[in-house]
């Protein structure tokens, strides 16, 4: 019995800890952005796509909001989201872009149920960049400004 029960203790407690569950290689999101719309990550196939991870309290994702609207705005083949990782009001996340606007659309995202497809955010801002062929080229954990994402895009200007 003592046998059985260390054997049993060894192989529970050696066992490798479970790896943690890691965004698909090729991501699904269709959400409705504030304006009504719907933003289809599928739709933007051929791409690059940046889907950023923001709240209006966060002053890191404040500061980044313009470099990432000029990049957007200055590239045709890319493309934005800009997920508000926060539990507020619409009206609230409205009024902060009427004061920071942005060139891409915006939706809020329920932290209780965020996008399956993707991590949980663990720090804000938390941006993925999707290739064109639609996987996952590199996430960003913390800010990030147009020359990062030049040097991951391997887009020149």
């Amino acid at each position: 019995m003592k046998i059985l029960f260390a054997t049993l203790a060894l192989a529970l407690f050696a066992a490798p800890p479970a790896a943690a569950a890691e965004p698909p290689a090729k991501p699904e999101l269709s959400i409705r952005t504030l304006d009504g719309k719907t933003f289809n990550l599928a739709d933007h196939k051929g791409n690059w796509v940046i889907l950023n991870f923001w709240a209006t309290w966060c002053s890191p994702c404040i500061k980044e909001l313009p470099e990432l609207s000029r990049f957007v705005s200055a590239h045709k083949n890319v493309r934005a989201i800009g997920l508000a990782y926060e539990d507020t009001e619409v009206d609230e996340i409205r009024a902060f872009l009427a004061k920071h606007p942005v060139s891409f659309p915006i939706a809020q995202v329920d932290t209780f149920d965020p996008p399956k497809s993707l991590e949980v955010p663990r720090g804000l801002p938390t941006t993925y960049l999707i290739a064109p062929d639609g996987s996952i080229a590199k996430k960003f954990t913390g800010p990030i400004d147009e020359a990062a994402l030049r040097t991951a895009t391997g887009i020149k200007d």
